[in-house]
């Protein structure tokens, strides 16, 4: 195989963090049972924290980028997969532990492969990417706790994300009354496209003021904020309501009471998209090349070429990236 390109995230001698493209080979390639030859790759916000050194996301330099890949099987040690196949890998170590999908090619375990399912092509894959496979998990436990749409409505916070935006879609799609939390009001139609039935802006909420119980509003809430967002949340759920907890957009911490969860019987399920192993992997990618395949995929993704992605994670730090960014490895 001739040397193929790669984008490496390493450390300088100062313990900065410095990306750039280059080239590698496959013995450079991290031990696995299955080759890829990617054709995409995608952006999550812990892919540009990872790159620019904004968090400490690399456990180890150097690291090719890129928690999320799709690809076909070029060589595989595991008979469950053979030359040829289009599979999806996302999560597990791959971009932060185990080089990713920001190169040509990729060896991962076999453990960590998800066969493409029918109804998804390679693009479409990494357009859901990790956000789709989060959001779709965060429901699908969801309605695993018992959330239905005769239960009422679901609030989804941090609605223009990534994850918030393919939720709200999928919501929808499923037949559910959903209510988009957000705090920029500029982007109301581009939500209501979605799906979303209302629009409720972050400055309607005085969060300094929020009671250990509010009216009870919401059946079901997908939360990507955390902080007062979520204690807001939690206060505001209806009885037997279920929370999926999946991001800390605003904040790590949580301070709240047991109220709701003692008085209203309200769940709180933490929704870990990163080590979720099969069968419940498979079971998700099944949902969403049918019935949670969000309906407006391509209105939310755009696409860049291979060598445009160095200069493409900043607006993810700056908080100015909408919606999904697919990075075309090969055509």
């Amino acid at each position: 195989m001739n040397p193929f390109k790669a984008f490496v995230i390493n450390q300088g001698d100062d313990r900065k963090v410095v990306s750039a493209m280059t080239t590698m080979t496959s013995a450079e390639l991290d031990a696995g049972e299955v080759l890829i030859r990617v054709h995409y790759s995608s952006i999550n916000y812990k892919d540009a924290l990872a790159a620019t050194g904004a968090g400490k996301i690399i456990r180890r330099f150097p690291c090719v980028g890129g928690i999320d890949l799709s690809g076909e099987v070029v060589e595989s040690a595991d008979p469950r997969f053979k030359p040829g196949d289009k599979v999806i890998v996302t999560s597990f170590d791959i971009g932060v532990a185990h080089h990713g999908g920001y190169a040509e090619y990729a060896r991962v375990p076999a453990g960590w492969v998800v066969p493409l399912p029918a109804g998804l092509d390679l693009f479409e894959a990494m357009a859901l990417g990790t956000a789709g496979f989060t959001a779709a998990l965060g429901i699908v436990r969801m309605e695993d706790n018992g959330l239905a749409p005769a239960n009422g409505p679901v609030i989804v916070t941090g609605a223009t994300g990534g994850v918030g935006g393919l939720a709200i879609d999928m919501l929808a799609r499923l037949g559910y009354h959903v209510v988009a939390l957000t705090g920029k009001e500029a982007e109301s139609d581009y939500l209501k496209m979605l799906g979303a039935a209302e629009i409720k802006l972050r400055a309607s909420i005085d969060f300094d003021k929020v009671r250990p119980l509010e009216a009870a509003q919401w059946a079901g809430a997908v939360d990507n904020v955390g902080g007062q967002i979520l204690h807001w949340v939690l206060a505001t759920m209806k009885q037997a309501g279920t929370v999926a907890s999946i991001g800390n957009a605003a904040s790590f911490n949580i301070n709240t009471t047991v109220f709701p969860f003692i008085l209203r019987g309200v769940s709180l399920l933490g929704v870990d998209s990163g080590y979720m192993g099969f069968p419940t992997r498979q079971r998700v990618w099944d949902r969403l090349a049918t019935d949670l395949k969000p309906r407006h995929l391509a209105e939310v993704t755009r696409t860049i070429a291979f060598d445009e992605l160095p200069a493409a994670f900043d607006a993810f730090i700056a908080g100015k990236a909408k919606g999904r960014t697919v990075v075309r490895i090969h055509d």
